[in-house]
């Protein structure tokens, strides 16, 4: 009953708002952050995980609570933030099979890139300043892990070779792409860790965007995954620090709420973005576990420094 009520409620604020985008109710219940740091939701965590609220749904919530932006969106869904007044931090590329075929690997290139280019033509039309990347599975068939293994040496090659392809694009939209380091040592749920990833190793994926030597080339330095593999998270922000084009956060075990049953300390880390001038969002990609709303406002509460 108490999930129907939110539900009606976030209804009837969407219906009082439809010529604007966003009823002047919710607007006087936005809560005014400190500026610092720029908020956004990730939309795949709320729509399919918690409450499972409607895009529209989400825009309301988010702006409530302090944030400005939607992200990882496909194009089509674009009018729908945009109409609410939100920012789009980072797209999806929407190239089929996600994270798993990425730039490593030759055999996805063409597809890769036609997507990716694609995406990067809406991300101009709508103003959206990121669109994400993936290094993709180490497996020569991304679906069979029993297929030959594309050394490490050959996937550099291959990265570098690809992502020097898209930025020309992504240089004269304006548009960056950026390429997320993934944790391969939680295996329990599909969006918590990915077994078989080869951009795990966050020293490697700087290399080789270093070595593609774009300034539309860069990385997606998510907090939780980072924490999985290297720890050390401050330091590696600084060392980081020029090539970092987006944030994400989640608490560590679990990839839920930001809250005291995780183990990341995430305000020192946010005034750290803070100390290096990093100007672009922190997306908060966590899978709620209760209340979406609550744990949405709680991670925007902590990181707002």
């Amino acid at each position: 009953m108490k999930k129907m009520n939110r539900r009606n409620m976030l209804q009837a604020t969407l219906a009082a708002g439809a010529v604007t985008g966003i009823s002047s109710q919710a607007q006087g219940a936005d809560i005014k952050r400190k500026g610092n740091i720029r908020h956004s939701a990730c939309s795949w965590c709320f729509i399919s995980s918690g409450d499972k609220w409607t895009l529209d749904e989400l825009c309301v919530v988010a702006k409530e609570v302090g944030c400005s932006s939607i992200e990882l969106l496909r194009p089509a869904q674009f009018a729908t933030v945009k109409k609410h007044g939100l920012e789009i931090a980072i797209a999806s590329n929407g190239a089929p099979g996600g994270f798993k075929k990425g730039f490593n690997n030759p055999a996805y290139r063409e597809e890769l890139l036609k997507h990716t280019r694609e995406t990067i033509d809406a991300c101009a039309e709508f103003k959206v300043p990121t669109v994400i990347g993936f290094v993709g599975f180490k497996y020569t068939n991304a679906d069979d892990p029993k297929s030959a293994v594309i050394s490490l040496d050959d996937a550099e090659k291959n990265c570098i070779e690809g992502l020097k392809q898209v930025a020309g694009h992504a240089e004269k939209k304006g548009v960056t792409v950026a390429v997320e380091h993934l944790n391969t040592r939680d295996g329990s749920h599909p969006m918590k860790g990915h077994p078989g990833y080869q951009g795990d190793d966050l020293d490697w994926l700087a290399k080789v965007v270093r070595k593609v030597g774009s300034p539309n080339i860069k990385i997606l330095f998510d907090i939780y995954h980072v924490q999985i593999m290297h720890g050390d998270v401050i330091r590696r922000i600084g060392e980081c620090k020029d090539i970092i084009a987006h944030i994400h956060t989640a608490g560590n075990p679990g990839r839920n709420e930001l809250d005291s049953n995780q183990e990341i300390q995430y305000q020192p880390i946010m005034k750290k973005l803070v100390e290096v001038g990093y100007k672009g969002f922190v997306g908060h990609e966590f899978i709620p576990t209760r209340n979406a709303k609550e744990g949405l406002k709680q991670a925007v509460d902590v990181c707002d420094v």
